[in-house]
């Protein structure tokens, strides 16, 4: 495969900028969760995690795509598959999200601060279905791009990972919508917000996974599909991650208001002497 320098430099920035976005998080996200109630430290733990293992992988993807191709100063272009260069590895992003595409749906359920069993009984099903979306999509990513309309392999992977996405929606919209109901009034809004940034973010994961078999051109195909995968991952976690830390400041101080006790009325202005 052969890059202009624009197309590498592009993919290569939209890796930095990933890099950036998570070791920033994971600082912020530390920091912040000393602020919180006890209650609401383990969803931001958890984002914490979430972008730590993400910075880790997005390095060995960045070592990676420099490995994998061989610059020509006069030509100002890329190339690949060439002696002195190695395959660049998809596997990171798939390793990373096996591991972090559960806990984001985790953390989400956990801020809610539901009952014992509706949260084991969503973070279970939610997790597994996640867990199966990224196995069901790796072999087509690996496979060749093929035509769209053609049914190769990875069209047929596609069609298989995007059953147990669906049913991820399905189940963020029936049962943890009820949920979210009964959730204070003050945080409903930013919760339906975080459910709707969930399905919006990963639904670029599909669209950038299939580029290379709807673009003709299959080095801008690979470009589109690394840089969407990198925006789609930096506000699937850094991002997210700050809904879930908005959520649980806006709980913490409503706890700490409840604990409190009423406020008493202001007090009354003292009699004057006749």
């Amino acid at each position: 495969m052969v890059l202009s320098q624009g197309q590498f430099d592009l993919v290569y920035n939209s890796f930095s900028l990933a890099i950036a976005a998570m070791g920033a998080a994971f600082v912020f996200f530390l920091i912040q969760r000393t602020t919180l109630r006890p209650a609401f430290r383990l969803p931001i733990a958890i984002s914490a995690i979430v972008v730590l293992v993400a910075l880790y992988h997005y390095v060995r993807i960045f070592d990676s795509w420099n490995a994998a191709f061989v610059y020509d100063p006069l030509a100002r272009t890329y190339t690949s598959g060439v002696e002195g260069t190695l395959p660049f590895n998809d596997g990171y992003r798939y390793v990373d999200w096996l591991l972090t595409v559960p806990l984001l749906l985790t953390e989400l359920v956990l801020v809610m601060r539901l009952a014992a069993g509706p949260t084991r009984s969503l973070a279970l099903r939610l997790g597994v279905a996640a867990v199966a979306m990224i196995l069901l999509g790796y072999p087509g990513e690996i496979s060749p791009a093929g035509d769209l309309l053609s049914f190769n392999a990875r069209t047929v992977w596609f069609i298989l990972s995007m059953v147990p996405f669906l049913y991820i929606v399905y189940v963020l919209f029936t049962e943890l919508g009820r949920a979210i109901a009964r959730q204070p009034e003050e945080v409903r809004g930013i919760l339906r917000g975080a459910r709707i940034l969930v399905v919006v973010s990963w639904s670029f994961y599909p669209i950038a996974y299939i580029m290379p078999s709807v673009l003709s051109d299959p080095a801008l195909g690979e470009v589109v599909r690394q840089v969407g995968y990198s925006l789609a991952d930096i506000v699937a976690k850094p991002v997210f991650g700050l809904v879930i830390l908005a959520i649980a400041t806006m709980k913490s101080r409503l706890d700490d208001e409840a604990e409190a006790g009423p406020t008493t009325g202001a007090a009354a202005p003292r009699a004057t002497a006749a």
